[in-house]
């Protein structure tokens, strides 16, 4: 690895000195100095207790941290998509609902169009906030549009004076020494290559490309991981890395804190954080927290810092509330169709419609979710075929209609076995012929008569 990483210290020398410019200018607070890479899951139930324990590390404690922290949206990774302004506002309510948070848009989804004073409005927004988000799109168009601008700086002052910059999906895919242009390779046919990055873990001495969707398998049969690149073009990628690079995935529905004050980083959420080095990886779990200076030297010798294995954090709610059960959609879903099925099949209406509601809270939680798949959809065709299903037991009854109807026959049958044996054949004629009516089907047999209801086979 490159021997300058022996002198590894936690910091921009070259910025300004706390106090001067950026974010702190317009408070005396001290803020922590944290970058937090989120594989997926930026705006869904699983990285809620990630955003919540982050803001509050900006507040004096939970109950503030709504009126403490100014958060911003960076919106220029999807500023080319046309629904731009709806995953803008999905985030706002997110963090309104979720993270007690009031998320402020930066309106920068396309600098090089914009007008100068929209474009300084957005980027002083940028400038003053402490927690500073972006998210999915596609980090190429990012780039482009960041080139020339102050937005590199500001992200990288933000880090040196305080402050936490929360970047997901594309955007973290900008902050390596090198980008993974996704859409052009997986969607258009390109050959691997890479794109200059941000490079902002260069700075802080880890020579890394960072890969987030590490453990995609939307692909099916097909192999997605590595951000849709497959194993075959990161081998080939691999080669092209600068000297010493190395790649860090980040899974999925998992992130990883870089506390630059404390020089650590923790794996945050439900899946790992990969180091792989020439095509040989190692793999931390949900609750590692390693050594900063490990990442600057992941090949290092035996006295590396070893990863050691933390408690989870207390959530500032209820676990009910930051650790969903399910990791997707997708597994809340099967989960409350198999509830509800058990409780159809057991005549259990109250637990039918817990399911009914839980899976309904779910397609709620995860509506802001910006990771594309089919989950939402399978989702609301569930809800609409549970609630279909519920109706009709409303109507028909989850009771077994043979139980419900069995005292009733039975005393019936009992009378016409009795007028049997009196021979009044009309009274028994009479009463087969309102069972029959009732789609009841009665069978005499040598030891009595037997019964059933005509449409339950």
């Amino acid at each position: 690895m490159l021997a300058n990483r022996s002198s590894f210290k936690v910091g921009f020398p070259d910025a300004p000195l706390s106090g001067q410019t950026g974010s702190v200018t317009t408070t005396n607070r001290s803020l922590p100095r944290i970058l937090t890479l989120m594989g997926s899951g930026e705006t869904a139930p699983t990285m809620v207790s990630t955003h919540r324990r982050l803001a509050a590390s900006l507040a004096n404690g939970p109950s503030t941290v709504r009126s403490m922290v100014n958060a911003a949206l960076l919106d220029t990774p999807y500023g080319f998509q046309e629904n731009a302004s709806e995953l803008a506002e999905r985030a706002v309510h997110y963090f309104s609902e979720s993270v007690d948070v009031d998320l402020r848009i930066g309106g920068l989804t396309s600098l090089s169009t914009a007008n100068s004073l929209d474009r300084e409005r957005g980027l002083e927004l940028l400038r003053t906030s402490d927690y500073l988000f972006a998210g999915p799109g596609s980090p190429t168009y990012a780039l482009r549009e960041w080139a020339n601008t102050d937005v590199p700086n500001i992200i990288s002052n933000k880090l040196d004076q305080g402050g936490i910059v929360v970047f997901a999906s594309a955007a973290a895919l900008t902050i390596g020494a090198c980008t993974v242009p996704v859409y052009e390779i997986y969607k258009c046919g390109h050959d691997p290559y890479w794109l200059d990055g941000l490079n902002i873990l260069g700075a802080i001495g880890v020579d890394a490309v960072v890969i987030p969707h590490y453990d995609n398998a939307e692909g099916g049969h097909h192999d997605t991981r590595f951000c849709y690149l497959g194993e075959r073009r990161l081998r080939l990628m691999e080669q092209e890395l600068p000297a010493d690079h190395y790649v860090l995935g980040v899974d999925e529905h998992t992130g990883v804190i870089l506390n630059l004050e404390e020089g650590s980083a923790e794996v945050v959420g439900n899946g790992t954080l990969t180091i792989r080095i020439d095509g040989q990886s190692r793999t931390f779990p949900s609750g590692t927290t390693l050594d900063l200076a490990f990442l600057v030297t992941p090949d290092g010798d035996a006295a590396s810092p070893a990863p050691t294995q933390t408690p989870p954090v207390a959530p500032t709610e209820s676990p009910a509330e930051d650790t969903p059960a399910d990791t997707s959609l997708g597994d809340t879903t099967e989960r409350c169709l198999a509830d509800f099925n058990t409780a159809i099949d057991s005549g259990d209406a109250d637990q039918a419609l817990r399911a009914v509601l839980e899976l309904e809270e779910a397609i709620t939680a995860w509506s802001a979710d910006t990771l594309q798949s089919d989950d939402a959809g399978r989702a609301r065709a569930t809800l609409r075929s549970m609630i279909t299903r519920l109706g009709d037991a409303a109507v028909k009854g989850l009771d077994d209609p043979t139980l419900v109807r069995a005292p009733l026959v039975e005393a019936l049958l009992e009378i016409r076995a009795l007028a049997r044996s009196e021979k009044r054949f009309d009274l028994s004629d009479l009463i087969r012929d309102r069972l029959d009516a009732a789609e009841i089907d009665v069978k005499d047999t040598a030891d009595g008569a037997e019964w059933s209801l005509r449409n339950e086979g």
